[in-house]
């Protein structure tokens, strides 16, 4: 596939911008830096677009950085003929027209000059200052020499981390691709693919949660005229004879402006067309295409107010399609989107979407985090300040939370292809909520997200002690899906003895909790059993070297209240089924050597001995030695009728038993029927039966029975 091939937003590419000439500036660049006291010829474009969105700034910062890019560079040349330089260059461009900042396009130009060259950070740092020189090192790659396979996993980790405390990292390597992308065409085809799909799961996510939508349309058609030959050349004929056609947003456009005119509001109507994805996409949802759906109007207006009173006249004097209504101004999207959005019918009832925004909104929308340039600059020097609102606030974007949540989960995946995986899965979530917690604090989760991703978001891997929450007032199971605007509760066990169940990864959302819950899991194979302690009587610290061998005491791994027939081996009470004395006992062997004790009639068993397993005989210590050695933990399962305060009541049923909760599920109710789940510490095992018998006692409890399968606590 040609360069030009690969090159799908052509067609739509806005009147009047020129792309940069690569190979006239290849012939400027191989003549050499302009004289010490004007700028080099080859970056007149890139100053023209810099002084466009900065009128007073310094450009001998630019002209000292492409003299030492391209000396530095010089030599080198592409796959595609061009002088390398040209490539920083039209990088660099790319930016500057996006409205990036002088320390932006500084280290746009050297962005590669550390990878390819034999210029170092330590001069970039020196004649170039900390800033040029973290960004530079942001998005330098690291070497395969060095990582292998892992290299370019580790590479996009280093950026994303780089990114967490500076967005222009980023912005630098979405330009980066979006300039390599469109010249893919003189690679190899599977190369061609490979790329493009990477840009796909990875460059184009990021874009779009970076709010950077100019980049992420144009990298989507290049990607799309890739890995779906097919259907954009079908996208591209279909746009192709529409183009030649009466366009009816024309004549909506016209009506737009007059009414506008007559209610004394100041705006600009624009038409924008819709770039090859987008067409493919309504295709795809609404079959046949009408003349309106190869484009969107956009009204530009000065003040926020001003878009409501658009809005208000537009509502008014045409049919509004009032489910296409969207309000990305009051409630703006998490990656600083904001715009309204409407839809509107004209003569002969062509319908037509409008979005409505400020002119800064419009830079915000199409620039993303680029737009705001800086953000630790209050100087006037950089950016911050053009986003910065009326009410002298301004959000931070260096740590939106999708990011702050990437950079937490990656630490933990030390595994290259775990993270590389993890982290398409996660870009994958396109979606933001934010749900409120009962401090008065918020968090940002994807939809779809679970009680289980909100623990973990707040407290981290302290929520492996989670059992239960409340979701808007009301007691919900932990897999209850959160809606954007709820309210959460987390209620965390006290003992600090509980673990996440391995139910909960079939409901989780979140890298992070996700890699919490399994890490958990991986080293506690046989459930939380928690530490064993009575508070009457400590576990001692160490035993006789005879009394471990032959069964009669413990050792540090040891459960007390368990003598089995393998002599030293480690003994752990089976978190499934719980058994407490005088329960009929049996043991199998772990992993590590371990013996895992199960109730006789616990499923797990039947399990094993259909597999084959060797049983290992257990029993149970001397009777008189239950209430000394250890604290017993049980699961009961309650049935009863639903009825105000019954929570309540059985709570305080299990609390004046003195067993204390470790965990707790309430499945919604079924037939005005609710089924309690509880796993509970006993002091003294001896006490479950009148344990039992008091939870039955509680009106509208008509049966209590062990569970016999794993609890579903959370």
């Amino acid at each position: 596939m040609s360069a030009e091939a690969a090159n799908p937003g052509a067609p739509l590419r806005k009147r009047g911008r020129a792309r940069i000439d690569l190979r006239r500036l290849g012939r400027v660049a191989l003549l050499g830096p302009a004289s010490r006291d004007r700028l080099p010829d080859a970056i007149g474009h890139v100053a023209d677009a810099h002084r466009a969105h900065y009128p007073d700034a310094d450009l001998a910062i630019l002209r000292k950085a492409y003299v030492l890019a391209e000396s530095s560079h010089r030599g080198q040349m592409r796959k595609s003929g061009e002088p390398y330089i040209t490539h920083p260059l039209a990088v660099t461009l790319i930016l500057a027209e996006l409205g990036a900042e002088t320390t932006t396009l500084t280290a746009s130009l050297l962005h590669d000059t550390v990878e390819d060259t034999e210029v170092t950070l330590d001069q970039v740092r020196r004649e170039f200052g900390d800033e040029v020189c973290y960004l530079v090192d942001g998005v330098t790659k690291l070497e395969k020499v060095d990582y292998g396979a892992a290299a370019e996993p580790e590479t996009f980790r280093k950026m994303l981390v780089a990114t967490g405390n500076d967005v222009r990292v980023m912005s630098i390597k979405l330009a980066d691709r979006l300039h390599n992308m469109r010249t893919l065409g003189v690679m190899r085809p599977e190369k061609q693919v490979r790329i493009a799909k990477v840009t796909e799961d990875v460059l184009i996510p990021l874009a779009e949660r970076l709010g950077v939508q100019a980049l992420k349309t144009e990298l989507e058609d290049l990607v799309f005229a890739i890995l779906h030959p097919v259907e954009y050349e079908s996208t591209r004929a279909l746009i192709t004879a529409w183009e030649g056609a009466q366009d009816p947003l024309t004549e909506i456009a016209d009506g737009v402006r007059s009414t506008l005119r007559e209610a004394g509001i100041s705006a600009d109507v624009l038409i924008r067309p819709r770039h090859f994805v987008s067409v493919h996409r309504v295709r795809a949802k609404r079959g046949e295409m009408r003349g309106t759906d190869f484009g969107r109007l956009l009204v530009l207006v000065g003040e926020d107010a001003d878009c409501y009173a658009v809005l208000g006249e537009l509502h008014t004097c045409f049919t509004p399609v009032i489910s296409e209504f969207k309000d990305f101004i009051a409630a703006p999207k998490f990656n600083l989107y904001q715009s309204l959005h409407t839809a509107v019918v004209g003569l002969e009832g062509a319908v037509a979407e409008v979005l409505i925004r400020t002119h800064r909104m419009h830079k915000v929308a199409e620039a993303g985090v680029v737009a705001l340039g800086n953000p630790y600059t209050q100087d006037g020097t950089g950016a911050a300040h053009q986003a910065e609102p009326a009410d002298g606030e301004r959000a931070d974007p260096t740590r939106p939370g999708w990011l702050s949540r990437l950079l937490d989960w990656q630490e933990a995946a030390t595994d290259s292809d775990q993270f590389w995986t993890t982290l398409r899965a996660d870009l994958a979530q396109d979606r933001e909520i934010t749900v409120f917690r009962t401090d008065g604090g918020t968090l940002g989760l994807p939809a779809g997200a679970s009680c289980v991703d909100a623990a973990y978001a707040q407290y981290g891997e302290e929520a492996h002690g989670c059992i239960g929450a409340r979701v808007n007032g009301r007691l919900a199971t932990l897999s209850t899906v959160l809606n954007d605007g709820d309210t959460v509760q987390l209620l965390m066990a006290q003992d600090g003895s509980s673990g996440p169940s391995p139910e909960w990864l079939d409901h989780v959302r979140t890298p992070g909790a996700r890699i919490a819950i399994t890490g958990w899991l991986d080293t506690h194979p046989d459930g939380a059993q928690g530490p064993r302690k009575s508070p009457a009587a400590p576990r001692p610290q160490a035993q006789p070297a005879d009394d471990a061998a032959n069964g009669k005491g413990k050792a540090a791994d040891r459960d007390p209240s368990v003598l089995v027939d393998r002599p030293g081996a480690p003994v752990r009470l089976a978190g499934c089924c719980t058994p407490v004395p005088p329960d009929a006992i049996v043991g199998f062997t772990v992993r590590g050597g371990a013996v895992t004790v199960h109730r006789d009639e616990c499923p797990a068993v039947a399990r094993m001995r259909a597999l084959g397993r060797p049983a290992v005989g257990a029993r149970w210590n001397d009777p008189g030695e239950w209430s000394r050695s250890a604290d017993y933990r049980v699961t009961l399962v309650a049935e009863s009728f639903g009825r105000p305060r019954l929570l309540a009541d059985l709570t305080e049923a299990i609390a004046a038993a003195d067993a204390a909760i470790v965990a707790a599920t309430v499945e919604p109710p079924s037939e005005q029927r609710v089924r309690h789940t509880y796993t509970l510490q006993l002091p003294d095992a001896a006490g479950l039966p009148g344990l039992m018998r008091a939870m039955r006692d509680v009106p509208g409890v008509y049966d209590v029975s062990r569970a016999q399968q794993p609890a579903a606590a959370g």
